[in-house]
Order: structure tokens, then sequence, then C-alpha cells
């Protein structure tokens, strides 16, 4: 056969391949007309910006699709109850509120399509239901009782998500060990189950080397009641032995990592978390394939797919870079590193899908705790001393100053004794042991707040909390160390004082408002003079001669009461002058 004959299969090649290459250029345009930036996590966004993003998305739809959609209602009564109910009542009915209105914070869920479905039709629809979620969530936020927090309102992030989920067999939720409840997302399991109802949802609980032994046993007796599916793991650890590395973190106890008779608390290493998940993929895998008809190719398939999904800076990319056994995703402190879903295949039975972190709708924490657990950027905050006082409030006073070796300033004495450091106290301590000084010569509280968040993220500074229902614990009691023996005897002591504790007096209390008034400059210009008691020995002095006063001249009838002037006469010189 020679170089210039050719084949019909030659020609159909080609023309497919002509055919793939169009579809792609077609594509490539459509999407470019779009204006496509790079996918970016949008959390916060400002009032404007939201009406001008919602106004666009409704008259794009509106041409498209001439659906006549309802508009958002008003709230035309400016008057506010807020200043007039009580602190705690308003607290009640927020509670009560919540509870009401949580059925209606949930994820957005993906419309349904069909593989014969066009990219602009699919487009749209996604579009349109994403505009529907996020104008629920503005009629909550209309309700002055509830305060939702940020969220994220990307729409090409939560796609990621979809994705993940309807590849996945097992979704495995990863969470902070310090708050699990915080980064759970319970409507995200019943998303789940909605899209396919042998999914499950596990909980890998990252992180649990920095909660004591005791501590463990209390969560996985709350997620045993509630019917949780949980694993405690350590991203860092695993990768740390998977290195040969040894972790020089003091915090990082090996106590922790003490074998235990329960095997649900024990901390999982790479290979017993790789064949767990694979185990309980795969069962998942053959509970769809022997409940469905065998004419389809999809749903006999034999390798399961595990699916890491969570807020971001949970270790999602660390977990994943840890059972691969090498860096595959980047990894960083920032959130929001992730911006696409990647699949790694470990072998032909199991392939591991990572989400990009995403921050779900909720109603539980404020701003300044997302900034405090990693969920937000640190390197974007503006108000830093709301985010200290949420490190010093959960943070006893002991534990702060045995780890940055300071003395914070003690309450005053009419105030409470055990109340926790204010944030200006703790960073202008931190600042003068550090030496941050600021170009105006003040202390850089900034510098020091973005410090000091790193090692409350990190673990340096010990915190955690505990299961609902259970009794709060100190840190005190449970920290791991040498901080552990100076908080329990300073605790004991301190105990000790308070039984002795005396009231204070109106002097103290005298002293510290005339303090307060000369270091904010509302003293009066008076100066109060105080004698001061003299010693013993400075009691015996010579005698001062007191000085002529006589030149005065007294207030009487024929004196005015003004002083006399002196003038001295120099004598005239009547004599000749002698030359000598």
């Amino acid at each position: 056969m020679g170089k210039s004959e050719k084949t019909s299969l030659g020609r159909s090649l080609v023309k497919h391949h002509n055919h793939m290459i169009q579809e792609s250029k077609e594509k490539g345009t459509y999407y470019k007309n779009l204006q496509k930036k790079v996918l970016e996590s949008v959390i916060e966004v400002s009032d404007i910006d939201a009406i001008l993003e919602q106004a666009e998305e409704a008259e794009r739809l509106f041409t498209i699709n001439h659906s006549n959609s309802t508009p958002l209602p008003i709230n035309l009564d400016g008057q506010s109850s807020s200043s007039i109910i009580a602190a705690e009542e308003w607290r009640e009915q927020q509670k009560i509120e919540e509870a009401l209105h949580a059925s209606s914070l949930q994820v957005p869920r993906r419309p349904p399509w069909t593989p014969e479905m066009s990219v602009e039709e699919l487009d749209a629809n996604e579009k349109q239901a994403f505009l529907n979620w996020r104008r629920m969530l503005v009629r909550l936020e209309e309700n002055e009782k509830l305060v939702l927090t940020p969220f994220e309102k990307n729409l090409d992030i939560w796609r990621q998500l979809w994705r993940v989920l309807e590849r996945s067999d097992l979704i495995v939720m990863v969470v902070d060990a310090r708050d699990p409840l915080f980064y759970r997302c319970p409507d995200l399991e019943a998303y789940a189950r909605e899209i396919d109802e042998h999914k499950k949802m596990m909980l890998l609980v990252n992180k649990a080397d920095l909660l004591p032994p005791h501590v463990r046993e209390k969560w996985a007796e709350y997620f045993r009641q509630n019917d949780i599916l949980f694993v405690f793991w350590s991203a860092i650890a695993a990768t740390a032995v998977l290195e040969g590395k040894v972790l020089k973190e003091q915090w990082r106890q090996p106590d922790n990592f003490q074998k235990t008779d329960d095997p649900e608390i024990v901390i999982y290493g790479r290979d017993e978390l790789l064949s767990r998940l694979q185990s309980e993929a795969q069962e998942i895998v053959r509970a769809r394939n022997s409940r469905t008809s065998s004419s389809t190719v999809e749903s006999q398939r034999e390798n399961a797919v595990v699916g890491f999904v969570g807020y971001p800076n949970v270790g999602k990319s660390s977990t994943i870079n840890a059972l691969v056994g090498q860096k595959r995703t980047g990894v960083t402190s920032t959130p929001g590193k992730t911006k696409h879903f990647q699949t790694l295949i470990i072998s032909d039975e199991l392939m591991l899908c990572d989400c990009p972190g995403l921050v779900f709708p909720s109603f539980s924490s404020s701003r300044y705790e997302m900034i405090t657990c990693g969920v937000l950027p640190i390197d974007r905050m503006t108000e830093h001393r709301e985010a200290i006082q949420v490190v010093a409030d959960k943070v006893p006073r002991k534990v702060i100053e045995s780890v940055y070796n300071i003395t914070l300033p003690k309450p005053k004495t009419y105030e409470r004794q055990s109340r926790p450091p204010l944030a200006a106290e703790l960073l202008r301590a931190y600042c003068a042991s550090r030496g941050y000084v600021a170009s105006s010569g003040l202390p850089d509280e900034t510098k020091a707040a973005r410090m000091i968040l790193k090692d409350y993220i990190g673990g340096k500074l010990p915190h955690f909390a505990m299961p609902p229902g259970m009794a709060e614990e100190k840190i005190e009691d449970t920290t791991p160390g040498d901080v552990e023996g100076s908080d329990s005897e300073d605790s004991i002591v301190g105990d000790d004082e308070k039984e002795g504790e005396q009231v204070p007096g109106i002097d103290d209390v005298l002293d510290d408002l005339t303090s307060f008034d000369l270091a904010n400059g509302l003293a009066s210009s008076k100066k109060v003079t105080v004698k001061k008691e003299t010693a013993s020995h400075k009691q015996h002095k010579k005698p001062q001669r007191k000085k002529d006063r006589n030149w005065r001249v007294k207030n009487t009838e024929d004196g005015d009461g003004m002083p006399v002037v002196r003038v001295f006469q120099k004598p005239a010189n009547t004599g000749p002058l002698t030359m000598r």
C-alpha cells in the first residue's frame, strides 16, 4: 500500500478529530463571551455589589427565559424592637428564630439536568437556581432577629461541590478536632442522600493530636449517640511519619498517640485510614450494584470514589497528600488555596477527589470567630482587637502567660478577678515583650494580632470545645507538659486567694478613677499637694533664718498695701580728684 493511498478508517478518524476540535472551539468561544475570570472564592461583598450582581443576573435570565420572578419583599417598618427588649430576652428570641428557620438554612441544590441539555441551557438553569437560593437567604437576613454569617457567594465554587458530590460514593467531611460541630454541615449530608440514597457521610476529625485522650473519648461518645460515622486523624503527624521526621512542636505531645483499648478513639495512621476508606466506599458500591439493574455499565463500576469536602483551612489537601504519599495538591495556611476539584487515583479500586473549601451559611458564629477558626483569611482582617478578644476568652490567662512568657495586667480590685484579659492588655504586653513598634512609635498591635492568631490556629495556644450537654473543663487541667503543672498549682493558689478576698474600699475605687482621669486627660489642672511623712532621722534640721519683711507696708489707713520702693542714694563727691 503506497503512501498516497488513503483508507476510509483514516478519513473517519480525521473527521472525528476535526469535529472534536470544532466543538472545543465553540465551547471556548462561549466561555470567553461570558468573560470568565480566575476562579476565586467570594465570601464578603458590599451591599451595592450584591444589588448590582442580582440585578444583572435577573436581567440576563429574563432575556433568556422571559420568566416572571417574584420581587423581593421590602419591609417599610423602620421601627426596631431591639432597643426595647432586654439583652437576655433578645438572645432567647434569637435562639427561637434560629430553630424555626434552621430548615431554610441549606446549601444550594443543583437543578435537574440530562446529558442532552446544551451548555447554554444548563448554565442558565444553574444560575437561576443559585439566584433563588440567594434570595431565600436575603429574606432570612431581613429578619432583624437573625444574624447570618458570611458564606460563599461564587457560583463556580458551588459547582465544584456539586461535581464532587455526584461522583463520590463516600463523602468525607474534614473538620477540626478542637470544635467539630462548628465545621460540620448537617444539610450537606441530607443533600448527598437526595442525590443517591446509598451515599454515606464520614466525619474525619483532623488535628486530633491536639486533644487529650479523655476529651476524644467524650467526643466519640457524642458521635456514637448521634449515629455519626467518624475517624480521628492527624494529617501533620501522618506526613511526618511518612517523611521520617520528628514533630518539633512541643504542644503536639506523644501522649496523645498512646494505645487504648477503644479502637474508635485511636488516631489513625496512613495505612489504617486508607483501608478504612476503601472498605466503607466499596461497601457502598456493592450495595448500589446489588439494587440496580445490570443493564447500565456505569452502575456496575467496581472502583470506589471518596470525596473530601469541608471548610477552608481544615486540612483537606494535607490529608490527600499524606494518603497519596507525595505532594499532589497545593497546601498553605491561607484559606482558599484549592481552586478546582482534583481526582487522584490511589489504586484500581480507590480514587480520591479533593474539593475546594467552602464557607457554608450558618447562624452560630460571628465574623471574628470565623477568623480565629481559620475560615476567613487573617491578612484581610481589619478589626484585630475583636478577633484577639475571642482568643483571650477561650484561652485562660495563665496559659497565655506561660506560652508567651509575659505578664498580663491583673484585674482591678473592684473587677471580677476571674475575668479574661482584655484584647488591648494582651496585645500591648505581647508587643512590649517582642519589641513590636509601629512607625508612629505606638505598639504595633496589627502585627502582634496576626502572630497570636496564627499561633492560636496552629495549636500553640491550647483550646478545645466540649460536646453539647457535657460539663466544660478548664484547659489548665488538661494541657500537657509543663503548662499543666504550673496551671494546676496556680489554680489551687487562686482558690485560696478567693476565700480571703477582701471587698474593695472607696479609696481604691477613687484611686483607680483618678489614674483613669490622668491617663485620659480628664483631671483638673489644679495640683493637689500631699504632705509626705518625714522620716525620724530627717526631723532634726537647722532652724531657718526668718526673712526680713519689714520693708512691706501693712494695709492700714495710711498705707495702700503697696511695697515701699527703697532707693539707694550715693553721696556726692565734693573733694578734688587726687591721682596717685
